[in-house]
Formats: structure tokens, sequence, C-alpha cells
């Protein structure tokens, strides 16, 4: 593509990509990407959530072109340049302001969607949770794999959330496993706390007055996030900052060893990456154009031949989804599905094979 001026090795695209190297780009990307009802692309593409899960990219000067997620970025630079130019063709068909005329109260015009009149905000007091929250870049040189932290975990979740929508049982099932993660390493945490905040108390009763310490420069976070999830994950790295915090003063004041209190901080540390790594796959595969159609719909009996490889390839890339999870007796605690069921076809789904029949002409992972 010809530039007037030469760009830097690795520099980004701020322009247009021409229809030849976005093609590229797609193959290259498998047509993954996360998905928004409220996009203005009409193949749902989420620019807010892809600049979440690539912030590190985003905040490079000089992003590495040898990143897995090198055409996730160009993308990305593609969509925002369309979507500036999408803002000032809108601009410009604008007709000039007209006289507003009052309506009757039977005649209210629809009210907008709700928003935080103030920003959200989380403050941390610890290395270890700051960077529990924003992950850790990949280093291509050092070898050294990226590291996904809070704030991508709560992107991807998005995605999924928004992907309930479609009645997908696999969006519900991670979105099920990902929250219990999430309240069981809460509990975790708050039973530790609880303990050190009662051998302090003890040691007040005795006559020594302990206070736990913060940060004289806490880093205060603003989140914006558009999933309840979001926010779910925020509250677990608050409680981990604090449980941090504790383990530090305890270390400081001479009431565990070092050794005692790098290791309480690694082993939940280590269950929390754990977590946050799990739904990545995920996301990647069911975004997917060949699976991104998958619905209930495609596990009952007179689904067509396309519905039933969506099911075999899912199946084979997942496992079987829990029937409480397919037929909705167990349900995420947040989720976009909106399907209000007969209860004859409840027992229908009750009765739905999870893996689709087999067939055998066409192999269980033709679409993997």
């Amino acid at each position: 593509m010809a530039m007037k001026k030469r760009a830097k090795p690795n520099a980004v695209p701020a322009g247009g990509i021409d229809p030849a190297a976005a093609a590229v780009i797609d193959q290259a990307l498998a047509l993954v990407f996360p998905v928004s009802p409220d996009s203005p692309f009409a193949d749902g593409y989420d620019i807010a959530s892809e600049r979440d899960a690539l912030a590190d990219l985003v905040a490079a000067e000089n992003p590495d072109q040898g990143d897995p997620r090198w055409a996730r970025l160009v993308k990305l630079r593609g969509r925002e340049s369309e979507l500036r130019e999408m803002s000032r063709s809108e601009a410009r068909r604008q007709p000039p302001a007209a006289p507003v005329a009052v309506q009757p109260a039977s005649r209210v015009e629809k009210l907008g969607q709700l928003a935080d009149a103030t920003p959200d905000t989380m403050t941390l007091h610890t290395k270890d949770a700051y960077r529990m929250f924003t992950g850790r870049p990949g280093d291509a040189e050092g070898g050294l794999p990226p590291i996904p932290g809070g704030k991508r975990f709560a992107a991807v979740l998005k995605s999924i959330w928004h992907l309930s929508a479609n009645d997908n049982p696999y969006a519900d099932w991670i979105l099920v496993r990902m929250y219990a993660g999430l309240v069981a390493i809460r509990a975790h945490l708050s039973r530790a706390i609880t303990v050190r905040e009662e051998a302090i108390d003890l040691l007040k009763r005795k006559g020594l007055t302990l206070s736990v310490m913060g940060s004289r420069s806490p880093k205060t976070v603003e989140l914006g996030f558009r999933s309840p999830y979001g926010y779910a994950t925020a509250e677990a790295i608050v409680e981990f900052d604090y449980y941090v915090r504790m383990i530090k003063t305890l270390i400081h004041k001479d009431r565990m060893s070092d050794g005692e209190g790098r290791t309480a901080i690694r082993e939940v540390g280590r269950e929390m990456r754990a977590l946050f790594l799990d739904p990545i796959r995920w996301e990647r595969q069911l975004l997917r154009e060949e699976l991104r159609p998958l619905s209930r719909s495609d596990f009952l009996p007179g689904a067509d031949e396309t519905a039933r490889q969506r099911v075999r390839a899912t199946v084979a890339l997942f496992g079987e989804v829990p029937r409480k999870v397919f037929t909705g007796a167990e349900a995420p605690r947040h989720t976009r599905r909106r399907v209000k069921l007969t209860d004859a076809e409840l027992r229908l789904l009750g009765q739905a094979s999870l893996t689709a029949a087999e067939d055998p002409r066409q192999p269980d992972t033709e679409l993997l």
C-alpha cells in the first residue's frame, strides 16, 4: 500500500487497509473478534472490548509485529479509521436544527439508556494486585508468553455474555463456571483475611495494636466495565489487594516469615491467573464464524446438517454441556438469553441428544 512517508518498522497503519490486506488479516484471525449488539458495524465488531483485550499493544509505542495478536491490532486500527469516517459522514448528513415541538405526555420519546453519573474506580495499594489486573505483555525476545490479567478476563467474559443472547448453551456454561470460580476465590481470600484479622485482634486485646499497611501512593483505576462480570472481577482484585496488604503487614511486623508470606501470596496468585486464562480459548473458538450461530435448536431432532456439524465441532472442543445448563435449570448469574419456553419445549430440551447423531460421512472435527 503506497504511503506518502515511510512508516516506522513497527508502526500500526493509522488509516484504512486495502481490501487485499484486509482479506489476509481476516484469514489470519480466523474471523475471531468480540461482538456487541451496540456495535455500529454490520458484523457486530466490538471496538471497546478489543481495545481492552489488546490494551498492552495499543499502549506500546512500537508494538511487536511478532506478537500473535498483531493481526488483531491491525484490524482494530482499520475499524477505528472506519468509525471515524462513519462519524464524519453522519455529521455531514445531519439536517439543520429545527425548533423542538412539545409533545403531549402520552407521546413521550423513548428514554435513553442508563449510564454512570460518575466514573467507577478501583484503588489498589500493591504491585501484586495491579499486575493481577493489567496482566503482563509477552516478550518475544525473552521467550515469555503474555499473562492475561483481570482486565482481559473481564473483556472475554463480556464477549461471551453477549454471545449468550444467541441461546448458546456453551456461552451459558462458561459463564456459570467462571462466576463460580470468582466466588470460590473471593471466599478463599475472605477466609484467609478473617483468620489474620482475628490474630491481630488477639494481639490488640493483649495490648499490641497493629494496623494494616497501605501504599503512600495508591493507584486508582477507572473501570467503566460494560458487563456485570467486569465488576465481579474488580471485586476479586480488590480482595486480593487487601489480602496482599495483610500478608505483607504480618511479614513486616514479625507475624509471618518471608518464605511463608511469599508462598501465601503466590498460591492465591496462581489460582487467579489460572482462572483468567481459562475462558480465552472458549472465546476464540465460540466466536469463530462457523460456530458463532450455535444455539440450543442445533441439538434438536430436525436440525439441518450445518447445525449438526456445529454441534459435533463444539462437543469435540469442549465436551458435552451439562444437561442442567442446557435446559436452563442452571443458568448464569447474568445472561442475555431471553427465551421463554413452553412445557413441551422444555421436555424436548430434556430429551435432546447433547452430542448430535453421528454421520459417518463427516468427521467430528470438520469445522475445527
